[in-house]
């Protein structure tokens, strides 16, 4: 039985939100635009359906995973878009279906695998609630592009815990992939739950740099789908302030990031 119960059932959770948002939407609202330049509601969806897929490619038929881990290497700039085209095109309900059948399947298969299991990605091998903890990091952050097209306020949960721990141990990634050299000290975060107010805390308390604010907009700010400006998000000390212009919870090459909000949308997929 896998250890990656806990949060897989949040994955869910999450996934069900989201799906919530566009299942009864018209085709108009499917090629509604989002933040990301480029991307409509369909191409949100999409995109969590072929990464989706690739998870599920990798815990099952790990020699055909790395044909597209090389595919992705020649293509770097392009092959996340490409695999968000691809879906984008189809028929809403057909794509939606598409969604539902590839993460039925993912949650399945990531729950029967055996605990200790560590599966091929992009990036290093990950453990199995590690896969399950990104794929809500991605789902919930696709999802917040898609409720920024629809004008929608979502009820932040405490299923973002997944995506804080996400961000603080992405601290320095976020660094390297800037070639920038990480602070050798630990922070101390702490951020405050969305639900009951309790602190979630990471590091050591007598840190002498740390990051404090909302769990919530921790999260937005690590995923880039919010300006630094426009959250309550603060840091002491000058490697933690710059972490937090910086900051990046996703692989991959570093992101734009949203525009402030004076400056109007845009940035990070």
């Amino acid at each position: 039985m896998s250890d990656a119960l806990p949060v897989l059932d949040d994955l869910r959770s999450e996934s069900d939100e989201l799906d919530g948002l566009v299942a009864e939407l018209s085709d108009e609202g499917w090629s509604l635009a989002t933040p990301a330049p480029g991307w409509t509601v369909a191409h949100q969806i999409a995109h969590l359906t072929w990464t989706d897929r690739a998870a599920l490619l990798a815990a099952t038929d790990p020699d055909a995973f790395a044909a597209e881990v090389e595919k992705a290497a020649a293509a770097p700039g392009s092959f996340v878009d490409e695999g968000a085209a691809e879906g984008a095109v189809l028929p809403p309900a057909e794509l939606l279906a598409r969604w539902r059948a590839g993460r039925d399947d993912l949650w399945r298969t990531l729950s029967e695998a055996p605990a200790g299991a560590r599966l091929p990605w992009y990036g290093p091998p990950m453990a199995v609630p590690s896969m399950a903890s990104a794929r809500l990091m991605e789902t919930w952050a696709h999802g917040q592009d898609v409720a920024d097209a629809l004008g929608v306020t979502r009820a932040p949960t405490d299923r973002l815990r997944h995506v804080a721990r996400i961000g603080v141990r992405a601290r320095d990634f976020a660094f390297a992939v800037r070639g920038l050299s990480a602070p050798v000290e630990e922070f101390r975060v702490e951020l405050t739950s969305p639900m009951t107010g309790e602190l979630w805390t990471y590091g050591p308390e007598d840190a002498a740099q740390r990051v404090t604010g909302p769990a919530l907009d921790f999260c937005l700010l690590v995923t880039q789908r919010a300006h630094r400006s426009d959250l309550a998000v603060r840091a002491e000390g000058p490697d933690a302030d710059h972490w937090l212009d910086i900051a990046q919870a996703f692989a991959g090459p570093p992101g734009a990031g949203r525009r402030a909000k004076s400056d109007g949308a845009g940035g990070t997929r």
